[in-house]
């Protein structure tokens, strides 16, 4: 495959023999911040409504240059990010023409040119990442953070909050391009704590160059929050409530005068959120087989408070210093019933009846201290920027169990009553430092190079004690300990890149340090992991005629375990299943090659990639079952992984009353576990869709439709069952457009259950999860907006 594509660039390189017209229409395109606008179409035509003549797509640095002939044109930019915009007269001589530095807004804004009003699609598409603006996804309105990421195109989210990309758990989550404190202790589940509504957009990248961390097999999702800095005083109020019980209030507040701009974002949301599971398994033993089966409801109640303030000072427009704070408080009571009822042979053979019950209190704390400086020199592209910021987290969590066994009758108690305790405080201080500099060198050339270190320390007090015949708690033996983790990670990297005709490339390589070390307090077991590695990365894009680009990549990724992943506590709110990291687990390693291609069209837009990956020290987590049908299941490297797959993703506006965004993602992926058991094999050819579809009813109310759909894959110990959801929506603008109210129902037909099967060689298990059943929310917002009259012939509107 990988020859498959090198023949297809060199194809397309050899076959564009183009025909050399000395005069172009030239130009770059910026945003409000004076950022690149990369990959827009550009077109002449001979009239504002008239065919087009001649188009090019801008680049990454947002330039563009359209071979033109002597005449007078409009000249028309196409963007799905911004308002479209047309510049006329454009008047071709015997001269290239310059257009200049075209500022595109995002807000409607009154200038000299004529303005095409538009607002932003729900998916945008670039050859290095696909962007999702999640305030148009309307059934996302009074979900938290974690909702937005099932909806998002080639993400996946499991019953637990684990989140995959394109079929791989090893994605790096980062929060305004920054390691967050949320993902620290519990991966992406953590993200429940972030109310969606503090969310502007995602950004997906699959195939990251050497400026992001090699962190993350699968690629990198970056969340993008909410932040204003326009003139003026800028605010809006989400007011929500649903059932299962959802209430909450979001607020954004921002206000820029001359040269401050204060934004302060908040929010307080209490949810109830009731789930349930199911697990039945068979376990081998000589001649008998042991049947178990399990049911359990889970209840949870929780207060979030989340607040992020800040200040931009602004010394001119070309030097920005950004200090903020972030807190996030969680608070939570958690309550499980479980019963377990076992059986000989078949289940006319009852053994007895256990009823165990949980009942937790979580607290999560959670601070963020940053301080980010800005220099944008007078070349553009020429920028300087330097960031620190300390994390402080903590979590404790107290948890009482009681477990009764009774008698095959299910009434009469077999022995006494047992009664549990288990406490967990975690804690973690992360310093972050990164420098980034990009220098612009030739024409369209440019050179960056940055740095970054980051120090974590955790700390994990854990104990399980269990109550006697006296009535003392006492500590179970081999749980109780205390779990230090210790972490050091520096980098380098640097990265060249330029343009040669259509042919835009760009290579790099990153270097990174890695010094890891655990240690186990009470037992003195210490396990020191240090190691060194380089990642290259290569992007090529060649620019095809009719608004085509094409790109081909490659990069070297690595998944470091991760402190859950290393920690060897096991969960204890199940007394048959049991879950644990593992200290002796080695990073796992992946190259990963990608061709795009994107075509970009007046109403629309569509991407496509085939995509390869090869992983050594595959990290998978496998389940074990022993005799008494107790199961523990942990992380462990596997030998090889070999995946591959095609995707694709669109957005298009049907009609001006009807528009559709949609992804589609086939893939095949051949693991190989033979290192550990020759039975740990599989070979999956598995698909996910998701479509979403939004109509205007009559003027000022949508409608949305959103099915998703997630094919059977087979795993190395089982198979994983297909999931099909559907998600309903309604919006109407009141309050003379100021406002909106959005009514949404999550998962209609109560559809979103994770079914597996696993099975080893004395056992087989079947289960299903359903961490959330569906979800009713009614959302209000309200917009004010104040802006004041800037300099440069324009005001914003009112």
């Amino acid at each position: 495959m990988k020859n498959l594509y090198l023949l297809l660039l060199v194809g397309c390189l050899g076959s564009s023999v183009f025909a050399q017209t000395p005069v172009s229409v030239r130009g770059t395109l910026v945003d409000e911040q004076n950022a690149p606008v990369p990959f827009t179409t550009v077109a002449l035509h001979r009239s504002a409504d008239s065919t087009l003549v001649a188009g090019a797509t801008a680049n990454e640095a947002g330039t563009f240059a359209i071979p033109a002939s002597t005449g007078q044109y409009y000249l028309k930019i196409s963007s799905v990010a911004y308002l479209s915009k047309v510049i006329s007269p454009v008047r071709v001589t015997n001269a290239d023409v310059q257009i200049g530095t075209v500022v595109l807004k995002t807000s409607a804004q009154r200038l000299a040119e004529v303005v095409v009003q538009g607002e932003k699609s729900q998916m945008e598409l670039a050859l290095d990442k696909k962007i999702f603006n999640v305030g148009k996804d309307l059934a996302n309105a009074g979900g938290t953070a974690i909702d937005v990421m099932r909806n998002i195109p080639s993400v996946a989210v499991d019953v637990e909050g684990n989140i995959s990309l394109r079929g791989s758990g090893s994605v790096r989550i980062l929060i305004d391009g920054k390691p967050s404190g949320l993902v620290s202790f519990k991966g992406g589940a953590g993200l429940q704590q972030l109310q969606g509504s503090q969310i502007e957009r995602v950004e997906v990248i699959t195939n990251p160059s050497a400026r992001y961390e090699a962190e993350g097999m699968g690629g990198v999702i970056n969340i993008v929050l909410k932040k204003e800095r326009q003139e003026g005083f800028n605010s809006s109020v989400d007011l929500i409530t649903g059932y299962p019980a959802n209430l909450g209030v979001a607020t954004n507040l921002n206000y820029r005068k001359k040269n401050l701009n204060f934004f302060v974002n908040y929010t307080i949301a209490y949810r109830r959120r009731p789930g349930r599971n199911s697990l039945y398994q068979e376990v081998y033993r000589n001649d008998s087989t042991l049947i178990s089966q399990q049911n359990g409801d889970f209840r949870q109640r929780v207060m979030n408070n989340n607040i992020q303030a800040g200040i931009d000072y602004f010394f001119n427009e070309r030097n920005i210093l950004t200090g903020s704070y972030t807190y996030r408080g969680s608070k939570g009571k958690r309550y499980a019933d479980i019963y377990y009822r076992d059986f000989v042979n078949s289940t006319a053979n009852p053994l007895g009846v256990t009823y165990r019950t949980q009942d937790e209190t979580e607290t999560e704390p959670n601070s963020e201290y940053a301080i980010t400086y800005k220099r944008s020199f007078l070349r553009k592209g020429h920028e300087l920027s330097a960031d620190i910021r300390l994390l402080d987290n903590w979590e404790s969590s107290d948890q009482l169990f009681t477990q009764q066994l009774f008698k095959p009758d299910g009434r009469t108690p077999a022995i006494p009553l047992n009664r549990q305790r288990s406490v967990n405080d975690e804690g973690e201080k992360q310093l972050l430092l990164q420098i980034d500099y990009v220098h612009p060198f030739a024409k369209q050339g440019k050179f960056e190079a940055g740095v970054r270190s980051s120090d974590r320390d955790m700390t994990n007090d854990y104990s399980v004690t269990q109550q006697n015949n006296a009535g003392v708690y006492v500590p179970l033996p081999g749980l109780t300990n205390n779990f230090v983790y210790e972490e050091k990670i520096n980098a380098l990297y640097g990265i060249v890149g330029n343009k040669n005709g259509r042919l835009s490339y760009q290579a790099g390589v990153r270097a990174e340090w890695t010094d890891v070390k655990t240690t186990l307090k009470q037992t003195n077991e210490v396990n020191p992991r240090a190691y060194a590695n380089l990642f290259p990365s290569v992007h090529m894009t060649y620019d095809l005629p009719r608004q085509h680009a094409l790109q081909i990549s490659y990069s070297r990724r690595v998944r470091r375990p991760t402190y859950n992943d290393l920690s060897p506590f096991m969960t204890f709110s199940d007394a048959r299943n049991f879950f644990s990291g593992n200290p002796d687990l080695n990073p796992e390693f992946t190259d990963a090659y990608e061709l795009g291609h994107i075509k970009y069209f007046e109403k629309g837009s569509i991407s496509s990639s085939a995509y390869y990956r090869y992983t050594t020290g595959k990290i998978l987590r496998i389940r074990r079952v022993d005799a008494q049908g107790m199961a523990t299941t942990r992380p462990e490297n596997l030998a090889t992984e070999n995946a591959y797959g095609i995707e694709f993703a669109g957005s298009y506006a049907l009609a001006k009353w009807w528009k559709l965004d949609g992804n589609f993602n086939f893939f095949r992926a051949m693991t190989d576990g033979a290192n550990l058991d020759s039975d740990f094999q599989s070979d999956t050819y598995a698909w996910f869709t998701r479509l979403s579809s939004r109509f205007t009813v009559v003027k000022g109310t949508d409608l949305q439709l959103r099915g998703n759909y997630d094919a059977p894959q087979q795993l190395p110990q089982g198979r994983q069952k297909a999931l099909a959801a559907l998600d309903l929506a309604v919006s109407r603008e009141i309050f003379n457009k100021n406002g909106t109210m959005t009514l949404n129902v999550i998962d209609v037909f109560n559809s979103r259950k994770y079914r597996s099967i696993t099975e080893g060689a004395n056992f087989y298990t079947s289960s299903i999860g359903q961490g959330r059943l569906r979800q009713i929310n009614l959302t209000i917002s309200y917009r004010f907006r104040q802006a004041t009259k800037k300099k440069g012939g324009f005001e914003l509107e009112q």
